[in-house]
């Protein structure tokens, strides 16, 4: 079985690769940009299966489709809101969510593997995909999160949080009034509970509302560093494998 990876960020291309290794596949090639895919499609057969990210250095991974006629079939791994993925599962062998999930990588090989040959080459309608990026489907985050004080419960709406952060073990949440709450919640589970428009998780530590922002700062190690309006910790630091997806999401 022939695999390629199509990963613009290189630690995350050689994660999914050891993983596949694990799993008894040999990832063959690895890829890391549009450019570079159509080139490397352009000049050899296609593999059997692709692992493709969507959102690319240089653009969408769909854009090598609009120049080569891809025979593969696809497992999406991509980062994008899973609702709004749903009709992909119509189009492509499976898709699967960032951080990828190890179990969830070995459903979607076996799932691959368990598909007649002739059923492997998937034809993938791009443009109805196109279309669900641009219009998502809906989703509900939450709007306020309560935190216990003495006897009472305190409801904290989301617009009114400049950002969330850990320590010690606790999930705080520090207001623009300069209150600190401790949510009965993990930053992990956030990621669902949160806007991605509105809130981003810039390293291991700390999420931050986009409007809370004051001033970014190039820092060491190819990292930023960022001055909120009220909070004042010093480590409120992107982490360096997040700065791009950074500043994507500044856009």
């Amino acid at each position: 079985m022939e695999v390629l990876i199509i990963e613009d960020e290189k630690p995350s291309a050689r994660r999914l690769q050891r993983m596949l290794e694990r799993q008894d596949v040999t990832v063959n090639h690895l890829l890391h940009s549009v450019a570079e895919a159509i080139e490397w499609f352009q000049a050899n057969p296609h593999p059997d299966l692709i692992f493709l990210d969507i959102q690319l250095s240089d653009g969408l991974s769909f854009e090598i489709f609009d120049v080569v006629d891809i025979q593969s079939a696809i497992i999406f791994t991509t980062a994008y809101d899973e609702y709004a993925l749903q009709a992909f599962k119509l189009n492509s062998i499976d898709y699967l969510l960032k951080p990828i999930d190890e179990d969830e990588l070995a459903t979607a090989v076996q799932k691959y593997r368990s598909r007649a040959p002739k059923e492997q080459n998937v034809q993938l309608s791009f443009e109805d995909i196109k279309k669900l990026l641009t219009n998502p489907v809906a989703r509900e985050y939450k709007k306020r999160f309560t935190a216990r004080i003495g006897q009472h419960i305190k409801m904290i709406p989301v617009d009114e949080i400049e950002c969330f952060y850990s320590e010690n073990k606790g999930t705080y949440a520090h207001t623009y009034e300069g209150r600190d709450y401790l949510l009965d919640t993990t930053l992990e589970q956030l990621e669902d509970e949160l806007s991605p428009k509105d809130f981003f998780r810039i390293n291991r530590k700390y999420y931050i509302n986009i409007k809370a922002i004051k001033d970014i700062i190039s820092y060491t190690n190819s990292r930023l560093q960022l001055k909120l309006q009220h909070y004042t910790a010093n480590d409120i630091v992107v982490a360096r494998e997040r700065v791009k997806d950074f500043k994507l999401w500044l856009e």
